[in-house]
């Protein structure tokens, strides 16, 4: 390797580690911002949001390995190119696409690592991401009695606290009802004040409460109304323990998780795709059996054999019945027309669900590839863009790559929606943003050969200002010539 392509590469391997973690870490605090309300004041522990920041990390390389190569390709060759290195490259008889050679090599190595991720690494991420993420959402808030709010965080039982002190201990106003789900609310506890505390162990949260009231509604001696008697107890201080077992922080098995074919590899996907194509075939041929008398009999011209005995329907044929027969023969009729109904409506939508997950297969297995290419294909407008503006640094390289990520990432967009829709082919919708953006990247690598100014603002600025010039002077013509 020549001492052209060692400056080359370590120019780029630098910038390329820091805005990975750069996008990285904006990608981690968006998903902060977004789950925010799902993690804080539940109680977790310290390693179980450290888990999933993890996992989520590992679920963002999708997005933050493209988008780092097409920064740090645009920054490395700005930066050669404002350092007037870049021409001191090519005045050495270099040419830009061998000066290249070992990006290509590196960007190359990194979309086959990419790929090796996304088909072995990123399935055992996503499901426990998403497996985690559910139980951190299903768990309930450890503020278990908020101020002036009837909380159901206990079976069986709704509590009022009318106002808390900030240490969070002392309650005042209290009101519990407890529900019966046969009878309703029968007892029910007010209490001017009183503490609440957990057991050791953390099983258990007992409330003292003093200076109240229970009242109390059973059956009496006589009938079966369950609130026939009313009583009524005044109490000092009593205490109230609920069970804290379901407050717990308990994961899902992950088994359940499986099935969703962001959790699978090519392997798992093929298999999925033909277990579900092999029911589609089966249920066709059960559908054809269960159809095919309706079909033969009234749809199909049949002739009659040698020796069967011809038959002829009448024209009217509800005048061969007798009339206290008619009605119930149609509606004999009328019911099994709706059942055929009902069951063809059902086998329809069953088969729109199954070509549907037949179509997302497709998707995830596409995507295992896409991002490879993506890497590639964005590379080749990075590298050649930065020869071009020569600007080096987080300023403009910043904005012109996230530009043109954006516009991959809207069409990428639009083409997986539209595939797991069934308005194009998987395979189109997967890939047309990498069609789209390659010729683009030819277009900038021949560009960026030829020297091209092509984001050089004087040569915009001239352009503009002798179209005005030359404006102005035909419209002075004209006023001479009207005058």
């Amino acid at each position: 390797m020549k001492k052209i392509h060692k400056l080359i590469l370590k120019a780029f391997i630098q910038p390329f580690f820091v805005t990975f973690f750069i996008v990285m870490f904006v990608l981690l605090m968006l998903f902060l911002f977004k789950y925010i309300d799902d993690l804080i004041g539940k109680g977790f522990e310290w390693y179980i949001i450290l888990e999933l920041m993890m996992y989520a990390s590992a679920t963002n390389v999708a997005m933050a390995l493209p988008l780092s190569i097409l920064l740090s390709s645009i920054m490395t060759f700005g930066s050669l190119g404002e350092n007037y290195e870049l021409v001191a490259i090519k005045s050495a008889g270099v040419p830009l696409s061998r000066a290249m050679y070992p990006m290509v090599l590196m960007v190359t190595f990194l979309s086959i690592s990419a790929f090796i991720f996304s088909d072995y690494m990123l399935p055992v991420a996503n499901l426990k991401y998403f497996s985690l993420l559910y139980d951190a959402r299903q768990q309930k808030s450890t503020n278990l009695l908020p101020e002036g709010i009837f909380s159901n965080s206990f079976p069986n039982y709704t509590i009022r606290v009318h106002k808390k002190d900030p240490d969070g201990v002392r309650l005042y106003g209290m009101m519990i009802y407890e529900k019966n789900p046969s009878t309703g609310n029968n007892n029910v506890i007010f209490a001017k004040e009183g503490s609440m505390y957990r057991t050791p162990d953390d099983s258990f949260l007992v409330l003292k409460l003093k200076d109240g009231i229970r009242y109390e509604e059973t059956s009496g001696d006589k009938g079966y109304n369950p609130r026939q008697r009313l009583t009524r107890l005044r109490f000092k201080e009593t205490e109230q323990k609920f069970d804290l077992s379901n407050m717990k922080f308990k994961r899902t098995n992950e088994s359940e998780f499986k099935s969703a074919y962001q959790m699978m590899n090519l392997k798992q996907l093929k298999q999925a795709r033909k277990e579900i194509e092999f029911k589609l075939d089966s249920g066709l041929s059960t559908e054809f059996r269960t159809f095919s008398p309706y079909v033969k009999y009234f749809s199909v011209p049949h002739q009659t054999k040698p020796n069967q005995v011809k038959y002829k329907l009448a024209a009217n044929l509800l005048n061969t019945f007798k009339p206290e027969e008619r009605l119930s023969t149609v509606g004999a009729a009328l019911g099994e027309a709706r059942s055929l109904q009902e069951t063809i409506v059902s086998k329809i939508e069953m088969r729109k669900g199954a070509a549907e997950n037949v179509r997302r297969t497709k998707v995830e297995y596409q995507r295992k590839f896409t991002l490879s290419a993506a890497c590639l294909v964005l590379f080749l407008i990075g590298a050649p863009l930065g020869a071009i503006i020569r600007k080096g640094g987080l300023g403009l390289p910043v904005v012109v790559s996230v530009a043109f990520f954006l516009i991959y990432h809207i069409i990428s967009t639009i083409g997986e929606k539209s595939a797991k829709d069934g308005n194009v082919s998987p395979v189109v919708g997967m890939w047309i943003a990498i069609v789209v953006l390659t010729p683009l990247g030819f277009f900038l690598t021949y560009k960026a050969a030829t020297d091209s100014a092509l984001f050089d603002v004087d040569i915009y600025k001239k352009f503009f200002v002798r179209i005005i010039d030359q404006t102005s002077k035909r419209f002075k013509k004209t006023r001479t010539s009207i005058g």
